[in-house]
């Protein structure tokens, strides 16, 4: 992570920075409770926040759910057990220093953990730098190849067996997500139940399970600098769980946005993917198929579920905002790209592919 992506907190998402220096003396990783503390937060992301502690020539990576969150997708134990039982067998995340429950202290549970340095290539920041069309092959080549080895990780040598139930995935994969969509829906949008019904009929028969990590693209990577060759630090585990790592993939679809795709999806939704040199969705799933020996029969569906998973997400961010408990303006509009990622989930269902949808 940089300082460089980081901008002043607001005083609606502020810490309690007095409390929060007393926690980090106490658990031993500042030596003075009065020490000057600066506390900046990450540009990137909708979801949980995560902030820059500038403490003591030491910088700390605090993260906590949003404001105004239900518990479920914002479980800060959860992530912080993953992190600290993966270090021992998967080199490429941060070390985590300490967890709290205590909502006294900052008013939600957090974690620690330290900071790590690289690139972390959104589309802002492949724009400034004005990547050659043949830089992107390496990227994506070692992208794929962070995904495979993630998911090539022993969960069970990392003691994390129970962090899911890989048996009936799939099938309480669509239910929930079915279910979460009912509560935060806002907008009656005629293709969501089309999509949700498909998905439900449409389920693979057999899946493989392995550590998944459900939210791994571009921006949830860290490259170790510009020659793209290796990644230092995977990011945002939140939803990281046991289950199917086809499904995971689709949900890396879902963010693979491509040159050819409809403008409102490349602008509602901007990745580095749009630019040339980048693999589209199919030769995505080509790779990952060379690469990690698995076999793909169900592609529509495995992006078809990516796409409503992330609409569903989506939808939820707006609910947030819908209901006021948050005024964050990037979230305003968000229940318009609900409706765009049911249509062109919807579109894929019709067409029986993934690429060149309109």
């Amino acid at each position: 992570m940089s300082s460089n992506n980081t901008i002043e907190v607001s005083k609606e998402e502020a810490l309690q920075l007095d409390n929060l220096k007393r926690f980090l003396y106490g658990n031993h990783l500042i030596k003075d409770a009065k020490s000057d503390i600066e506390a900046r937060r990450f540009s990137g992301g909708f979801s949980n926040l995560t902030y820059l502690l500038l403490v003591e020539n030491k910088e700390y990576v605090l993260r906590r759910p949003p404001f105004g969150a239900v518990k479920r997708g914002h479980d800060m134990s959860r992530e912080y057990k993953v992190l600290s039982n993966l270090y021992a067998t998967f080199s490429k995340i941060p070390k985590v220093h300490v967890f709290t429950k205590d909502n006294a202290i900052i008013g939600a549970p957090f974690y620690i953990m330290d900071k790590a340095n690289g690139i972390i290539l959104d589309y802002k920041e492949a724009k400034k730098r004005d990547i050659k069309p043949e830089d992107y092959k390496t990227i994506s080549n070692t992208w794929l190849n962070t995904f495979v080895e993630l998911h090539n990780v022993d969960y069970k040598t990392a003691g994390l067996t129970d962090l899911g139930k890989p048996e009936g995935y799939v099938e309480r994969q669509i239910t929930n997500w079915a279910k979460q969509y009912k509560k935060a829906k806002t907008d009656i949008i005629p293709e969501s139940e089309k999509v949700i019904q498909w998905l439900q009929n449409n389920q693979p028969k057999t899946h493989d399970n392995c550590l998944i990590h459900n939210d791994f693209k571009y921006d949830n990577v860290m490259f170790k600098d510009d020659s793209w060759t290796e990644i230092n630090a995977v990011l945002d585990w939140e939803m990281c769980t046991l289950g199917d790592p086809l499904m995971d993939l689709g949900t890396s679809l879902s963010y693979w946005i491509t040159e050819d795709d409809m403008d409102a999806l490349k602008k509602g939704l901007p990745s580095p993917t749009v630019f040339k040199g980048n693999p589209n969705r199919l030769d995505i799933v080509e790779l990952y198929s060379k690469k990690s020996g698995r076999s793909i029969n169900n592609l529509v569906f495995y992006y078809v579920y990516g796409l409503f998973k992330l609409s569903v997400i989506v939808q939820q961010i707006y609910y947030r905002y819908h209901k006021g408990y948050t005024t964050d303006k990037r979230f305003e509009h968000l229940n318009k790209h609900t409706q765009l990622l049911f249509t062109i989930a919807w579109q894929a269902i019709q067409k029986n592919k993934i690429d060149d949808l309109f």
